[in-house]
């Protein structure tokens, strides 16, 4: 089993043998602007004869970068009769809160957004029957005009969709590929915006998502793979490479997804069930919380200004703070640290790649607390100590007036204060006890700031994987096969119609199976949960409603009216602690999730074997706050499990290093992972 994870300046490769029982890793540089070159590179480090793969699980950033650098495909729109701006108007929302100006432009362009006669109401009633010859011609029009995909989006298509139905008929008879997009199959929720938009970006993502996955399908053929395929959704879970091509706005938080799902296998593995996760990348740190063993999912998010996105996502806050982001100085003279990044290519100054301003990993090299003559990534002989020095002094100390070593710690102060926001952001600012968690740092160079992040937060303890480098390639191992679904019901609780719900129910439960059917992985259990979107009449926003459902011989047996009203009751309760006396309960949309939950393997199978003395490989100085300090040097693979090494030290790994900072110590745990905590503490 392979998982690859295809980050902006690093592809992960995670080879799990399941016969020998071994795990192997690579990391190469990310290829642009085609990144499966990468991905088949990585692949081939580790794996010559792609016949004895059985699963390959990608987490990919391909769709997020689109939406990002606006490099989706020329789309077009075709709408109800008056909402040809929807798109544009938003929620009446601005870039900046306090400005009064602000410039979007959304991913269609107007001249491409084009109306036809026909009208939903909100009752799925038909006012308007939908002009299919009109539908046709806008078709044809967008056709000629050079759109390569189209979104079909009608009013109140949740209610009834036989209009937006009818049209998509039309317009799939003459499209010249299968990049059509429609309101009703991708999200059937009521909102007009956020339908709109996720199908337009749905639409928008169609015709590049769908190229490079099938670029890549066919590579692995080609290599004499026949194994199954797979994406990692932004929710966790993973589906079929047809699923991501059809639906592929549901890979755009894919990649650090997949992080998440690890980190969480890995932390409940070593009894850690409170974790905040920080997977700080060549790009970005990106942040979430997992409670209880479970991580927070959020019904939408917002990509960039303006292209909302609802689809389940994993909760996952990010800031350009990763090893490549750029250290500058503004105009007024304060020390910033991104959001642009060097990336891959050129990379930081060190990389010798052309790049000359200072990053995050340049400040790290500096100090002394990467080694120059083992750069991870396995491309570059030597970091070049010298030159990200120089760019170090001309872009940050010089304005500044400080030393070179003054710069390079300042660099990382700011960097650290931006990474322990986003912490408090996702946890203490949400009520969160932060003794109550622990700190899981991965990617590249998280592990280089977990002492910082512990020291600015109040997290007693970090938790370091045994592959932190690979961490979201690993859990693209471990993520489970999982579909959602959404319907809008919009009624009250005493009118609901019960037998419209329970088919509602079924239709779900029947089409999550049938995906499940059509996998070739092998499922331990499959599982079907139900949730409703619920408040009082008059309130505007909803708390997530659990159903204890019974799902018999595939037979969905629905709940009672008194059933939703307790388990309303008791959701609201537990949200904000009382119940609206009098308060008359409404029903919005049904969410339905089916999983089928995948094999684990066992962590031990990564954890060391070998015992004996454990003795540093080298010593070098290294820079803590003011002074240099003798530092030892470990090749962190080899160390026994049950080993304490007291700080400073630093471990070394081909994937990452890991930072033990004075007055810390690091004791690896039975899965081989590193506990770093105060040095007083050896239990």
């Amino acid at each position: 089993m392979i998982g690859v994870d295809v980050g902006g300046t690093f592809t992960d490769v995670f080879v799990l043998d399941e016969a020998k029982g071994t795990a192997t890793v690579a990391k190469v540089p990310t290829t642009r602007p085609d990144q499966s070159a990468g991905f088949l590179d990585g692949i081939a480090r580790e794996v010559t004869d792609l016949s004895q793969i059985a699963v390959v699980v990608h987490g990919t950033t391909a769709g997020t970068n689109a939406l990002l650098e606006r490099k989706g495909a020329k789309t077009g729109v075709i709408c109800t009769q008056g909402l040809r701006d929807v798109l544009e108007m938003r929620r009446r929302d601005r870039p900046r809160t306090w400005g009064l100006r602000g410039d979007f432009e959304p991913v269609v362009d107007r001249r491409n957004r084009l109306e036809v006669p026909e009208r939903t109401l909100a009752d799925g009633s038909i006012r308007t029957p939908v002009d299919l010859d009109a539908v046709r011609a806008a078709a044809r029009q967008l056709q000629a005009d050079g759109c390569a995909a189209v979104a079909i989006l009608f009013a109140n298509a949740y209610a009834n969709s036989e209009n937006e139905a009818a049209a998509v008929a039309a317009v799939r008879a003459i499209w010249p590929n299968d990049h059509v997009s429609a309101s009703h199959e991708i999200l059937p929720e009521i909102r007009e915006f956020e339908r709109f938009s996720t199908t337009a970006l749905n639409a928008y993502l169609q015709p590049e998502v769908s190229g490079y996955l099938g670029r890549l399908e066919s590579a692995l053929r080609q290599g004499g793979f026949d194994g199954e395929f797979m994406i990692v959704q932004s929710n966790g879970g993973v589906m079929a490479v047809d699923t991501a091509c059809r639906l592929p706005v549901r890979t755009a938080l894919s990649g650090p997804a997949a992080g998440v799902i690890a980190a969480g296998y890995i932390a409940q593995s070593a009894g850690f069930d409170n974790v905040i996760t920080g997977d700080m990348g060549g790009t970005s740190f990106d942040v979430s919380l997992i409670a209880e063993g479970r991580s927070m999912l959020s019904p939408q998010t917002s990509v960039d200004f303006g292209m909302v996105v609802r689809t389940p996502m994993i909760e996952i806050t990010t800031i350009g703070a990763g090893g490549g982001s750029i250290a500058w100085v503004d105009k007024g003279g304060l020390l910033n640290i991104g959001p642009e990044s060097a990336g891959s290519d050129p990379g930081p100054v060190a990389y010798g790649m052309g790049n000359d301003r200072p990053t995050v990993t340049d400040a790290n090299v500096v100090l002394g607390r990467i080694d120059p003559d083992n750069p991870i990534g396995g491309k570059l002989a030597r970091l070049d100590v010298e030159a990200a020095a120089k760019a170090i002094d001309l872009h940050v100390a010089a304005p500044l007036g400080l030393g070179t070593l003054e710069a390079a710690e300042a660099i990382l102060t700011v960097a650290n204060s931006r990474m322990a926001g986003a912490i408090r952001l996702v946890g203490i600012e949400r009520g969160f006890d932060p003794k109550r968690f622990a700190f899981m740092p991965f990617g590249g160079g998280g592990a280089l700031h977990a002492g910082a992040m512990l020291a600015e937060t109040g997290i007693t303890r970090a938790i370091v994987p045994r592959y932190p480098g690979v961490t979201s390639a690993m859990g693209c191992v471990i993520a489970d096969m999982r579909q959602d679904f959404v319907q809008t019901i919009n009624t009250l609780v005493s009118t609901l119609d019960a037998a419209a719900l329970t088919r509602f129910m079924q239709s779900h439960a029947d089409q999550g199976m049938a995906l499940l059917d059509a996998a070739r992985t092998i499922f331990e259990a499959r599982d079907i949960s139900f949730e409703l979107d619920m408040a009082y009449i008059g309130q505007t926003h909803t708390v997530s409603v659990p159903l204890s459902v019974t799902v018999q011989d595939g037979t969905v047996q629905p709940p009672t009216q008194a059933e939703i009203e307790a388990a309303f009751d008791t959701a609201y309760g537990a949200t904000f602690g009382r119940l609206l006396k009098g308060g008359v309960r409404r029903i919005l949309n049904l969410r339905s999730a089916v999983t089928g939950r995948r094999p684990k393997f066992d962590l031990t199978t990564l954890a060391p074997t070998q015992e004996g003395a454990v003795n540093p490989t080298a010593t070098r100085p290294v820079h803590f706050g003011d002074d240099w300090q003798d530092t030892a040097i470990y090749d962190r693979l080899s160390l026994p499990v049950g080993t304490v090494i007291k700080g400073p030290a630093i471990l070394t790994q081909p994937d990452t290093t890991v930072l033990i900072e004075p007055d810390l110590q690091g004791r690896v745990d039975q899965f081989g992972n590193t506990i770093i905590e105060p040095a007083e503490e050896t239990s």
